[in-house]
């Protein structure tokens, strides 16, 4: 069984919080659409699932049998209640009860080519918020830009290898393929840094990225899952689409 949101979902994108509050009354009603928490959903070999909510804690579902987002691990936002029989919230095994979950636009780093032109470097702005964080071996970023009205995809990906000395610094770039610039808008997505080869528990990395007003740059600290395989595999990466209502 397949639940997610029990409103118009917009894909790899999150509304202002305080948008939704605004626009409901009923405090109930605001705890069942605003999200519980940011989770890894990692398929298991027998197709059910795990949802990571930290490097240390794990939650269980126990009303879905399989990951609606199949053999994919993802970042998502899910809203759950904890099952009256869980063992303390300390514990690092969690039984939880999912009322919806929407997964995050995740995809891996890509090295940086000779050329990267068509990359595009149009500006953008990471947002702090809780959403904002490094954990579980990804780095999550809220984002805002510029939207148009065409439905036109806008592209963002996280370059490695743009400084030789440091290998843990990155550079962020957005390509909006001509979108019009006519109204701010926010979105999610997540990057897998599992893949790359350390030995730490947090990785500091640098990111490095175009906004409004500029160059900028900011160091995070990512909570890793675990030790990275010997040779780390880099995927293309793709397209993040918002539609902005």
């Amino acid at each position: 069984m397949k639940i997610f949101k029990p409103f118009v979902i917009i894909t790899g994108a999150l509304l202002l919080s305080t948008t939704l509050q605004s626009c409901l009354d009923d405090d109930d009603s605001y705890e069942s659409v605003r999200p519980t928490a940011l989770v890894t959903v990692s398929p298991n070999a027998d197709g059910s699932f795990v949802m990571h909510l930290d490097e240390k804690t794990d939650l269980y579902p126990s009303n879905m049998s399989t990951s609606p987002f199949g053999k994919k691990e993802v970042r998502a936002l899910v809203n759950y209640d904890e099952e009256a029989a869980s063992s303390a919230k300390a514990s690092a095994i969690r039984r939880v009860h999912i009322n919806w979950i929407d997964s995050i636009r995740t995809k891996s780093p890509i090295l940086a080519p000779v050329d990267n032109d068509d990359i595009g470097n149009d500006p953008i702005e990471i947002v702090k918020d809780w959403v904002t964080i490094g954990e579980d071996g990804y780095l999550t970023l809220r984002l805002r830009t510029l939207w148009g009205y065409s439905n036109i995809k806008h592209e963002i990906n996280l370059l490695s290898g743009v400084n030789p000395e440091n290998p843990l610094e990155f550079e962020l770039r957005h390509n909006a393929h001509g979108d019009a610039a006519l109204r701010h808008g926010d979105a999610l997505i997540a990057f897998n840094l599992n893949d790359l080869q350390h030995s730490e528990e947090v990785l500091k990395i640098k990111l490095n990225w175009n906004s409004y007003t500029g160059k900028k740059s900011a160091e995070f600290e990512v909570g890793m899952r675990n030790t990275a395989p010997a040779n780390p595999q880099y995927n293309k990466g793709g397209d993040l689409s918002v539609n902005i209502q």
